[in-house]
């Protein structure tokens, strides 16, 4: 349980910086959301910087193809394979919010602002990621193809 508590801590202060961004509506089916946030696709170069950045907090939980990282997270799946395993929309509510997948995850929702709890001040009613940033991850992961 202090594993959570610490993820927690660390998740909510994450030093993004706030978002002008509102967070967009988005149409959930199923296991995914289909339509990209922004209308376009990402920019998976982007995308691969965000996931290995410390402040994201992916490579805290998730190990992967990085072989630059030393230190990769064994707490959740491998991001190697990502995009054979899960299609662009699976990945896309996994980020947005993969707490509608599994109520227990300790995964943040990333771009999900309502109803959610235990929220610094600093980020309530704001994405921690922007839905771009959010459309760069799914362009980077779903290229994660072995």
């Amino acid at each position: 349980m202090i594993g959570v508590a610490w993820f927690a801590a660390v998740t909510f202060a994450l030093p993004f910086p706030a978002r002008a961004q509102e967070s967009r509506a988005y149409v959930v089916d199923g296991d995914a959301i289909p339509e990209s946030l922004t209308g376009m696709p990402g920019d998976a170069t982007r995308g691969r910087a965000l996931v290995l950045d410390r402040s994201s907090t992916c490579i805290l939980c998730h190990g992967g193809p990085f072989p630059e990282e030393r230190f990769q997270g064994d707490l959740a799946p491998s991001l190697a394979g990502a995009g054979h395993r899960w299609s662009e929309g699976q990945l896309r509510l996994r980020l947005v919010d993969a707490s509608r997948l599994n109520p227990a995850t300790i995964m943040p929702s990333y771009y999900r602002v309502d109803g959610l709890v235990s929220v610094g001040p600093t980020w309530r009613g704001k994405p921690i990621l922007s839905a771009g940033q959010i459309e760069d991850m799914v362009s980077y992961l779903a290229s994660l193809r072995e």
